[in-house]
């Protein structure tokens, strides 16, 4: 199937699936949970309806109070994690069964960290990063970024820059956000000593900077392609 783009799944989250949102690559969905039994039922039941309709497992991470699910296809061509209408279908699924199981949706929690690193060649500095981060040097580096096949680590994202030398920031990570929770983030930052460096990008991306300088941005679905 092919991947849909930020507008379309903007438009279809706009369009009923409000428990979701679209981070770097997945969809994804926070719910809270009553108590840990009503969670893991839920687990099972989604994990069950997967398996019984031949889906790839959805990337499921519960914890006390709460539960992640993290929706995507990996391409079998280039192994890039992209959302289709297949993730909208089980998204809609997963929301019933999550009502079923009295969870409730909290869209304005989801959070996805991102590292980067500014590099003049991901196919040159891939295969170190790959190998340290995840012990699989095969088939890890997708394009321009490193996923962990278990996802025990963050993706990792080689932004193209020209060769320069150091010190400059090289590393920074990006933290994706709901579009709605983006500006009191940024602004809980910004109160607690953090400095604006570039918001002309935004809702997309802003740049903050810590107050030693360091740099990080602030990432949304809104106003990209």
């Amino acid at each position: 199937m092919d991947a849909l783009g930020f507008q379309d799944l903007l438009a279809a989250i706009d369009s009923g699936l409000t428990d979701w949102r679209k981070l770097a690559q997945p969809l994804m969905a926070r719910f809270r949970t009553a108590d840990a039994v009503s969670g893991a039922e839920f687990v099972a039941a989604a994990t069950r309806r997967a398996a019984a309709s031949g889906y790839a497992i959805p990337d499921i991470r519960m914890g006390p109070g709460y539960v992640d699910v993290a929706l995507y296809t990996a391409d079998a061509e280039t192994g890039r994690r992209q959302v289709t209408e297949q993730e909208l279908t089980w998204a809609r699924t997963i929301s019933t069964l999550a009502a079923e199981h009295g969870l409730r949706a909290v869209p304005d929690e989801v959070t996805q960290i991102e590292l980067v690193l500014d590099a003049p060649s991901a196919t040159v500095s891939g295969p170190f990063w790959t190998a340290l981060l995840t012990g699989d040097p095969d088939g890890t580096l997708v394009r321009d970024t490193v996923f962990d096949r278990t996802n025990r680590v963050p993706s990792m994202w080689f932004q193209p820059t020209d060769a320069h030398q150091v010190p400059r920031q090289r590393w920074h990570i990006d933290v994706w956000l709901a579009p709605e929770a983006a500006a009191g983030r940024i602004a809980a930052a910004l109160e607690a000593g953090g400095k604006m460096f570039d918001d002309s990008h935004a809702p997309s991306y802003t740049v903050l900077a810590d107050p030693d300088g360091n740099r990080v941005c602030v990432c949304t679905a809104a106003g990209r392609i």
